[in-house]
């Protein structure tokens, strides 16, 4: 059987850059993507904080095809029948070097696995591993793609979140729909100069915006717009626990429809048009989700090892993603100028566990416990929505002072036994 230093099972952001840092080193490495190309099966929105990485493979990031620097921030929280939406932006958020940047997962990933073979890696595409391979002792070995097999000294398991490569194989448990949700989202062409318009840029600036509240009905998830050069990304994230359990008949694919519609969304995407539609499963488990990162012979990175964030302002995946895939890289060329590759595994998940990754995901550990509360995206919305209405509705008569208007509403929506005992559980997050 031929064999190669390290085998990295998919071509997403993980694989990739494990397999960008193995051939750096003059590793052989192989990336065996299903795809027909890399990005080709990705749903990201998608935006990616390039803050934390700026020391990881530093080389890449002023080339890279970004697509816009995100300057300018948007909430919205949309009750049933109003919108209310706080923009943010400063110097520290427009400066260079900027901390996050819209992208094409198409583009961007196609463009990595490019600079992966000018590295001397190879990266075979349209070509699905049905296992992996493993000795008389349990350590895996190599992978079996159709008739081929292929030995490594170490496996990378990049597949994804749906594991089921690595699920078959014993290394981690079948994912539930407790701990999922279902992302889909368009991409809508739209005139760069529109788009700079309407979210109030300059030239080539970008924006981003999440929405909770009326979007998803009431239910756990939330929805999210990002501005590409030339189109913008919109889509909704569902949890699959409420929408699987909600009383009364929904299809899910038609809340987008219903979200392009809302008053507050509609004139965003007026006289765009519809490029692409797409959808895929989430990771929202947060910490509780991450399993025993690697064992004889693997390692398991992205969202294979459940790395993804969702802390209600920012939602981050892709920076986990390249950060394991750096360090698994990294604790594998170490292993390797030792002598001793099992040395690897042991490495890569101290790496992870003293980085940012792991102490962000550790910082955000109660909030999937704390959204479970379907009054954030039911009550809390249509409360501030009505207290806004208090202050811009005015009705026949003398009015009211400002702050008895506020004081008045605050009294009514949140000055209630329910309500103190969830600010008390949200002092955990």
């Amino acid at each position: 059987m031929e064999k190669v230093d390290c085998i990295v099972v998919g071509g997403g952001l993980a694989g990739l850059s494990a397999a960008y840092g193995l051939a750096s080193e003059g590793l052989e490495v192989i990336v065996i993507e299903r795809g027909d190309y890399s990005g080709a099966k990705n749903v990201t929105g998608g935006r990616l904080y390039l803050s934390p990485l700026h020391d990881m493979f530093p080389e890449l990031w002023e080339e890279a095809p970004f697509e816009r620097p995100v300057t300018r921030e948007f909430i919205t929280i949309m009750g049933d029948e109003a919108a209310t939406t706080l923009e943010y932006t400063s110097q520290n958020v427009a400066a260079q070097p900027h901390q996050s940047y819209t992208l094409v997962r198409a583009t961007f990933d196609q463009w990595l696995s490019e600079k992966v073979m000018e590295k001397g890696g190879m990266v075979i595409t349209k070509q699905r591993v049905d296992e992996l391979l493993k000795d008389e002792e349990d350590r895996v070995i190599g992978i079996r793609a159709g008739e081929d097999e292929i030995g490594a000294d170490m496996v990378i398991v990049a597949e994804g979140c749906l594991k089921l490569v690595s699920e078959r194989a014993g290394l981690c448990e079948r994912p539930t729909y407790i701990d999922q949700a279902v992302g889909f989202k368009e991409v809508i062409e739209l005139p760069a100069e529109v788009i700079e318009s309407r979210w109030h840029l300059n030239p080539g600036e970008g924006a981003a915006q999440l929405f909770m509240g009326d979007v998803t009905k009431g239910m756990l998830g939330g929805g999210f717009l990002y501005t590409n050069k030339n189109s913008i990304a919109l889509g909704i994230v569902l949890g699959m626990k409420p929408a699987r359990e909600r009383k009364g008949k929904l299809d899910i694919y038609t809340l987008l429809d219903d979200f392009k519609e809302n008053a507050a969304i509609k004139p965003l995407v007026e006289g765009g048009e519809l490029l692409e539609y797409s959808a895929h499963v989430i990771s929202e488990a947060g910490l509780a989700g991450i399993p025993t990162l690697y064992g004889d012979g693997y390692l398991l990175t992205g969202d294979t090892a459940g790395l993804a964030l969702n802390s209600l302002y920012t939602v981050r995946g892709m920076d986990f993603a390249i950060a394991s895939g750096y360090y698994a890289a990294k604790a594998v060329v170490e292993a390797k100028t030792q002598g001793d590759i099992n040395a690897a595994g042991p490495a890569y998940d101290k790496m992870m566990r003293d980085s940012w990754v792991v102490k962000d995901l550790e910082a955000a550990e109660h909030i999937p416990h704390f959204i479970e509360n379907d009054r954030i995206f039911s009550h809390y919305p249509n409360a501030i929505a009505r207290i806004m209405d208090g202050l811009f509705v005015l009705g026949a008569g003398p009015q009211q002072k400002i702050f008895d208007k506020v004081f008045s509403g605050v009294k009514k929506e949140f000055m209630n036994v329910k309500t103190v005992k969830e600010l008390m559980g949200a002092r955990k997050i």
